[in-house]
């Protein structure tokens, strides 16, 4: 593959890490924890938290490595973003080789479970014993 033709094929992983870097700069210098984002428009109206709630505050907390902070913000958000980290791994290498992406597929178990998980990781950070899932 030339230079040429290898830029072109990295530029869409490239162009998603500038805006996740961005991104994670803009958590590093304004910290979510002590500063003004728009609220959760769910935690507003019903005073539950949802899947999300929290996951600013652990994306933020990561910008700053403290793993154990952005667990405690919101678990699923971590393990979303580790996810998300490998799957751009492995595109911007299949880019690069000029290969054909072998990205994961989620089949229709796998999202039923996904789901499933979702919803009772919202219902127990909602009750009195899962207030260790609830974003601080």
């Amino acid at each position: 593959m030339t230079a040429p033709t290898r830029r072109r094929s990295i530029a869409a992983p490239v162009g998603i890490a500038a805006a996740a870097i961005g991104g994670a700069v803009l958590l590093r210098v304004r910290d979510p924890r002590t500063s003004t984002y728009l609220p959760c428009p769910f935690h507003a109206l019903t005073g539950l938290w949802c899947p999300g709630c929290g996951a600013t505050r652990a994306i933020g907390d990561l910008t700053r490595g403290d793993l154990a902070a952005a667990a405690s913000s919101n678990v699923v958000a971590v393990v979303l973003a580790v996810g998300a980290v490998m799957v751009w791994t492995l595109w911007l290498r299949a880019r690069w080789t000029g290969r054909t992406p072998a990205l994961p597929r989620i089949d229709r178990p796998a999202r039923i479970a996904l789901i499933a998980t979702l919803i009772v990781f919202t219902v127990v950070r909602n009750t009195p014993w899962g207030t260790a899932i609830a974003p601080t």
